[in-house]
């Protein structure tokens, strides 16, 4: 009696057991890392380093001076990638503590607009031609070609500093042949719609009008 009921369990059991492995899901094939698509961007870069002005302070996304540049540059055919590489507040010397992050870009062209920062702050005009002096060194040794473009400060600043200020500029594109902007806000400063109410930024259409005033710049230096 007992061996028959040990023998119905282990019948009972070993069923359970097959139907078990029967209904149990195969396992699925590891996953598969996905194919990329997209090919790498190779084209040549242009790295727009500077201050608020290129960062595009407070406009929207695509409204910065630089992502006019690049919409001019689609539109024409010319083959680069602008990177905006500009930082609200930046000086001459935190422009120069970063160079090398701009170098690791291995940008054929930089457009250097720095130094508004130092003016405003009434830092000494030494120290901002010294800090440029070592930014335009450091991109001279890479291999990148620089367009220079200077600056002006509110008139309240004095005639004689203002005078230095942009001296600074004329002096170093000069002696050293570089592309050279003399103001970047040519035409836009003062102008109403196209600087913001702190009379020191532009606004989208004011970027708009700075991109075209680059572009000129640099057109010269590109290859079609």
């Amino acid at each position: 009696m007992a061996c028959g009921i040990l023998r119905d369990v282990a019948r009972a059991l070993g069923l359970l057991v097959a139907l078990w492995l029967g209904c149990s899901p195969s396992p699925e094939p590891a996953p598969q890392p996905r194919a990329h698509t997209a090919a790498a961007d190779t084209r040549p870069v242009i790295v727009a380093f500077g201050d608020s002005l290129t960062a595009g302070f407070n406009v929207e996304p695509r409204e910065s001076y630089p992502d006019y540049l690049q919409q001019l540059l689609d539109a024409r055919g010319y083959q680069y990638r602008v990177v905006n590489a500009g930082i609200g507040g930046d000086t001459t010397g935190s422009g120069l503590d970063r160079v090398d992050s701009i170098i690791a870009m291995k940008p054929a062209i930089v457009i250097l607009e720095l130094g508004g920062n130092d003016g405003l702050r009434g830092l000494p005009l030494e120290r901002t031609r010294t800090n440029l002096e070592a930014i335009l060194d450091r991109l001279e040794a890479s291999g990148a070609v620089t367009v220079l473009a200077g600056m002006t400060l509110p008139r309240n600043y004095g005639p004689e500093y203002i005078a230095g200020f942009e001296r600074i500029y004329r002096d170093l594109a000069q002696r050293r042949r570089l592309p050279f902007i003399a103001f970047l806000l040519e035409g836009v400063a003062g102008r109403p719609g196209l600087m913001q109410g702190d009379g020191i930024h532009p606004t989208a259409e004011g970027n708009r009008r700075v991109a075209e005033i680059v572009f000129k710049a640099i057109e010269p230096l590109l290859e079609g």
